[in-house]
């Protein structure tokens, strides 16, 4: 479990076709605790990463891969995903972060899920991140947040479970100023970050922010 007053990240390895395992190896740390969700197991097993869980319906028997690590087996007729049931575990162990990987592209309901597990892991007291290679994606409530070195890069911002967000930015090309933002609309699209240090914040209502890290 993870100590309290100690900022401890978990980072849960899902299973898109678009997971790319170099990146797993750039960004997993060494003390991260590591959970494989199903598919996700292959992936690790490409990176060289040992995770410390593995779950799944695991039809493709991780057991071969990590014999020795601890395997959480589910059904596969299941109200939870893989990745979703990976975050309650993730969640019961206080973890003040939950990164996960290999949530994005395949299926695109499946990457809707996953963006709505964002919202869940916040109204269970922890933070959640989507991140890939090409994108990095958080869920904003009411709050200030600063955005460092992401000079440059487009980002996106929509309402999120709510009809509308009413936000400022500051340190990008189109700025806001307590703007309403309908969830009709598409305004939120393909800002731009123009200094070092931008910021938004969030007045009413809840946000996806997407960072795109890579252009397409």
């Amino acid at each position: 479990m993870a100590d309290k007053g100690v900022i401890m990240r978990c980072v849960i390895i899902s299973g898109s076709p678009d997971t790319n395992s170099d990146f797993l190896s750039e960004v997993i740390k060494p003390d991260d605790y590591v959970i494989c969700a199903d598919r996700g197991c292959d992936f690790a097993k490409q990176a060289g990463i040992t995770p410390n869980l593995v779950v799944g319906d695991f039809d493709s028997e991780p057991n071969v891969l990590f014999p020795n690590t601890k395997t959480v087996r589910l059904i596969p007729e299941k109200d939870d995903t893989d990745t979703m049931h990976s975050v309650g575990l993730a969640l019961e162990k206080n973890f003040d972060t939950i990164v996960i990987l290999g949530a994005l592209g395949g299926r695109f309901d499946h990457s809707f899920a996953n963006v709505a597990v964002l919202s869940y892991i916040h109204e269970h007291g922890s933070k959640g991140v989507l991140l890939s290679e090409k994108e990095k994606i958080e869920f904003l409530p009411v709050g200030h947040y600063e955005y460092k070195n992401f000079k440059g890069k487009t980002f996106s911002l929509f309402p999120f479970g709510c009809p509308s967000v009413c936000v400022s930015y500051s340190g990008t090309k189109y700025p806001l100023e307590k703007y309403c933002v309908s969830s009709s609309v598409t305004l939120g699209v393909s800002n731009i970050f123009t200094s070092d240090m931008a910021t938004i914040d969030i007045y009413d209502g809840n946000a996806i922010l997407i960072i795109n890290l890579k252009e397409c």
